[in-house]
């Protein structure tokens, strides 16, 4: 059965596994129309409540999808979106472009008021700004948003945010290959109240225990087009490890996996042993996938002493492999 886990300080409850949409853009590969239909509703029968997309996802496509589900199931859903990549980006920004892509999201979710809107990887020096964040309290105040976060590439970056009365979440990379958030970031953005969303929890793939050195990925793939970080931030493609040794660190940490306790399963658990953590949202592109990460939330906890290998593991083999900003 999945459990539910609240955002302090919006007053939001929600599943503590979602499904992130990224792949519905197709930057994971194809994703027909019908095996995307397929995937959300597995997502809501399976008791997720939370969906994370972006209107740079496929241009809207990813969006348009969950607004056609919106119109089809009756579920009460938290639909979060994001903004700041698609248009404006990296030194354009104004309260127009904000209302702008809020106003398209709107249309591709079919909605009159977005329930979360995050900051998209913004630039460092747009998240000090104040004006920044009072654009978003502006259309918060003007009811087009009911809350806002940010999501983020660095340590620094989060702790800036956190300065902002009103945010409501921060997304992060977190998983097993990616730890350093728990250092600092997780105790001050408990403290305050919001919520951590945590992305990329199986490391693209990595930890789902399926790819191999020899893997091929679509042209459309960003685990092939973003291999050393060609179009974005190289972290957000196997947790910045590269495909080569990210299997070999795959297979490494799946030696310590529990009895009866399958990678990916170890994996997410790990990600939701974290109290600090709201929801955790891997991608899928097939239905059984949904399923099956749906499930980590009926699991009992990691035992002591494999958060202990897991948290030794990374500071000795992994830590110091990791590209990208963090």
């Amino acid at each position: 059965m999945m459990k539910t886990r609240t955002f302090v300080r919006a007053g939001l409850e929600t599943s503590e596994i979602g499904l992130g949409c990224w792949q519905l853009g197709r930057e994971w590969g194809e994703v027909r129309d019908a095996d995307a239909h397929s995937l959300l509703d597995a997502a809501l029968d399976a008791g997720i409540t939370f969906l994370d997309t972006a209107d740079v996802y496929g241009d809207g496509r990813s969006e348009q999808f969950i607004g056609e589900l919106t119109q089809r199931r009756r579920e009460r859903l938290c639909v979060a979106t994001k903004l700041g990549r698609r248009i404006g980006y990296p030194d354009g920004y104004s309260y127009a472009v904000f209302r702008t892509c809020v106003e398209r999201s709107l249309a591709n979710l079919r909605t009159d008021c977005l329930d979360l809107v995050q900051l998209h990887c913004i630039p460092g020096a747009w998240l000090r700004r104040p004006e920044t964040f009072g654009w978003l309290r502006r259309l918060q105040e003007e009811g087009l948003i009911r809350h806002y976060g940010a999501s983020i590439e660095t340590i620094e970056e989060g702790l800036v945010c956190l300065e902002d009365p009103h945010l409501a979440s921060l997304q992060v990379i977190f998983n097993v290959f990616r730890q350093r958030p728990t250092e600092v970031l997780f105790e001050r953005a408990k403290a305050a109240g919001v919520g951590i969303i945590a992305r990329l929890p199986l490391a693209s793939g990595l930890l789902g225990g399926h790819i191999q050195t020899s893997t091929q990925f679509e042209l459309g793939d960003h685990r092939h087009f973003n291999a050393h970080g060609q179009a974005f931030s190289v972290g957000e493609t196997f947790a910045g490890l590269g495909q080569t040794r990210g299997v070999a660190l795959s297979e490494a940490v799946r030696k310590l996996c529990p009895p009866g306790l399958t990678l990916p399963q170890m994996a997410l658990r790990f990600i939701l042993d974290h109290d600090a953590v709201t929801v955790a949202i891997p991608g899928a592109r097939r239905a059984a996938q949904v399923v099956m990460n749906a499930n980590a939330s009926a699991l009992p906890p990691l035992p002591s002493e494999t958060h202990a290998a897991l948290r030794e593991f990374y500071e000795v083999d992994v830590d110091r492999w990791v590209r990208g900003p963090r």
